[in-house]
């Protein structure tokens, strides 16, 4: 009988290591997930704002142009604030799908 106790105490410390180490496999999972996704986004936000500052200048250059091209320049400026507006109108009208897919993306890296 004593045996088969100590083969249930051996059996229940086994399965309390094996729990205890699943926790900390998932919590490790869990902290890898959330650096890939940090990391990522980082990333993608750094390069973001190198290329809004790169747009930023093409466009002030463009609005430059066009308006010496037109005679004055406030006439470049006020064409492409005029095409930054058609282009917000389409996101405000495309902002469901947009988020959807955000959604989507955001989920994949998670599960993935």
């Amino acid at each position: 009988m004593l045996t088969k106790e100590k083969i249930i105490e051996s059996l229940l410390l086994k399965v309390d290591a094996y729990s205890k180490t699943n926790i900390e496999l998932a919590k490790l999972k869990a902290v890898d997930k959330i650096a890939a996704i940090s990391s990522s986004l980082l990333s993608r936000f750094m390069w973001l704002i190198a290329l809004s500052v790169f747009i930023l200048f093409i466009n002030i250059g463009l609005s430059f142009w066009i308006g010496e091209l037109l005679g004055k320049v406030y006439y470049g400026f006020a064409i492409v604030a005029g095409f930054y507006l058609i282009i917000s109108v389409l996101l405000l009208l495309m902002h469901q799908v947009l988020i959807r897919k955000m959604k989507n993306y955001i989920i994949s890296h998670l599960l993935n």
